[in-house]
């Protein structure tokens, strides 16, 4: 034994209720702050699509003329206006896809580089790697001037966000109590959602000025959420599963211990560490070690038939994450102001992209209780009926309302009505698919591959992502080489929620109420259809008999092997 140090014998148990420490206000506020990377995210997603809206920005981009300048005199609201600015003075399809899209395809490459950086250095160190990332980027994006700089400065911040959506999920997956794991997830999403009202509410603030300010303002924002999330990720504990993953028990004990606010002889902490220990023994004896290729092509292994397979849980948080962007909730944030500004009706869309904003934000909070009470399964299922249904009445409204041209002016009732529905849409994918989806795809995944399945599947968020700023400037903008679908388009985005309905209901467990090793055993003993009914029988402590060979620690030294 090192100088200094004592070895705690850690044993398990086989009482399935006492696997996980009790939870603690300190618990709470751990993963409450982890959420905050949320910000970044949803920061990012809010404040692009007002900037290309803004009279300054487009100008300094098409290089036409200010509206009221070309036309002194007129109503802004007068015809001529609106078709000038309908064709001429607005940012061209191509910029409005390159400047939107690129940063997605940073954080696609970001976040599956973090999975591997993630088990290198630590999911704690490589948050705050991706918050240097972030700022090298957000300094390149405000001192842009034109096209160029704009699109490296944001390809460079895409990684740093890839790296923060990603491991973001996987700490707080990790660290959080069973029992409201769910809901401190969901808290993710709630910060996404205020991420992006103030990126909205700044955006309106600095709408009308007729200088660079109108969008290095919103733009430079961003460098407070960074400096906030790195500088208390440095005072806040690793993930304990990092360190059993990596060997490193008694920095696992030490981590729980602070984690959950207990000493670390409490046998809380013995009994959760063992069986957290005792997981990752049986998830190693059933994978091969082998090279790093051959670790990766492990995320791939088994039948696809199997829920408990590799392959088919990685696919699972792939389409899992693929299908919560393909319900078009971005479109809204990304494009709103400018769809808003096509219906023609509306003097303000900033006021309305402001509005949609604020009803996301309202409704997330309801999630909290919803996932741990009626179940990630259930919303999942449910959120996307209502989808389907919201989207086709919005749908149907533009198709009857008409285009708003100078003989057919589009009718305003109609395009309120429009609007009421797309909040309700709105209020259905904050408090479903929204959350849940960050919370399943943190929970599926055994240790040996987590890191890497978190990071695909925030990697296939981030490539529907970019694949939906690129398309939707050419989907409904009304210029030429487009195909100027207008509300349309909620046609297609409700026929892609009826995949996300099917999805849901035949591939997507429930893991409500157990720890991640309890996932991993319900995976392997049931179908996605049953999962509701299944209970924990049995510790893996248990199994390997840990109660009576308990794992020797060394405490308050440097790491050495553990004796099992």
């Amino acid at each position: 034994m090192p100088r200094g140090g004592s070895i705690v014998a850690v044993t398990g148990t086989t009482d399935v209720n006492r696997v996980e420490a009790p939870v603690t206000v300190r618990a709470y506020l751990i993963v409450a702050f982890a959420a905050f990377g949320g910000i970044f995210f949803g920061y990012d997603t809010g404040w692009m699509g007002g900037v290309l809206n803004m009279d300054y920005f487009i100008n300094q981009y098409t290089h036409y003329e200010y509206p009221n300048i070309k036309y002194p005199g007129l109503a802004s609201d007068s015809q001529e206006i609106k078709d000038y600015r309908k064709h001429f003075f607005v940012v061209p399809q191509w910029q409005q896809s390159l400047t939107t899209a690129i940063l997605s395809a940073g954080t696609f490459f970001g976040a599956i580089i973090a999975g591997d950086l993630a088990d290198f250095i630590g999911r704690r160190m490589t948050i705050i790697a991706g918050c240097g990332i972030f700022v090298i980027g957000g300094i390149l994006e405000t001192a842009s001037t034109g096209l160029a700089l704009m699109v490296v400065g944001r390809l460079i911040a895409g990684f740093g966000v890839g790296f923060i959506s990603a491991i973001v999920i996987l700490y707080m997956s990790e660290i959080a109590p069973k029992k409201v794991r769910g809901a401190v997830v969901a808290g993710y999403q709630f910060c996404i959602t205020i991420g992006i009202l103030l990126a909205n509410c700044v955006v309106y603030a600095t709408q009308s000025r007729r200088d660079t300010g109108s969008y290095r303002i919103p733009i430079a924002v961003q460098f407070l959420w960074a400096i906030i999330l790195a500088t208390g990720l440095f005072i806040l504990p690793e993930s304990p599963r990092y360190f059993v993953k990596k060997g490193k028990l008694d920095l696992a004990a030490d981590a729980l211990a602070r984690v959950r606010g207990q000493p670390l002889d409490s046998e809380y902490i013995q009994d959760e560490l063992a069986e957290i220990v005792a997981n990752h023994e049986y998830e190693m004896s059933i994978v091969k070690q082998t090279s790093y290729i051959g670790s990766w092509a492990s995320c791939f292994e088994g039948k696809i038939t199997s829920p408990a397979s590799n392959v088919r849980r990685t696919m699972l948080g792939i389409c899992m994450q693929a299908c919560q962007q393909l319900t078009g909730i971005n479109f809204i944030f990304y494009f709103g102001p400018v769809f808003f500004q096509q219906l023609g009706t509306i003097k303000d869309p900033f006021l309305i992209g402001l509005v949609t904003t604020l009803v996301n934000v309202c409704s997330t909070p309801l999630s909290f209780w919803m996932v741990e009470r009626i179940g990630r399964r259930n919303i999942l299922i449910g959120g996307a009926f209502l989808m389907i249904i919201f989207q086709f009445i919005v749908g149907a409204i533009g198709a009857t309302a008409g285009k708003d041209t100078p003989t057919h002016p589009a009718n305003p009732n109609a395009v309120k009505a429009m609007i009421a529905f797309i909040c309700l849409n709105i209020a259905a994918f904050a408090t479903t698919w929204g959350p849940a989806a960050w919370i399943v795809i943190g929970e599926i995944f055994p240790l040996t591959i987590r890191s890497r399945g978190v990071g695909l599947s925030t990697a296939s968020n981030w490539f529907w992502n970019c694949i939906i700023a690129v398309i939707t400037p050419y989907l409904v903008a009304d210029q030429d080489k487009s195909a100027k679908l207008g509300s349309n388009v909620f046609f297609m985005w409700g026929g892609l929620c009826c995949l996300s309905f099917m999805f849901a209901y035949f591939f997507v467990p429930e893991t409500k109420g157990l720890t991640l090793e309890q996932v991993d055993k319900m995976l392997e003993e049931t179908t996605p259809r049953t999962s509701r009914g299944w209970k924990p029988h049995s510790t893996f402590a248990g199994d390997l008999h840990l109660a009576e060979k308990p794992i020797e620690v060394a405490i308050g030294t440097e790491h050495v092997a553990p004796k099992v």
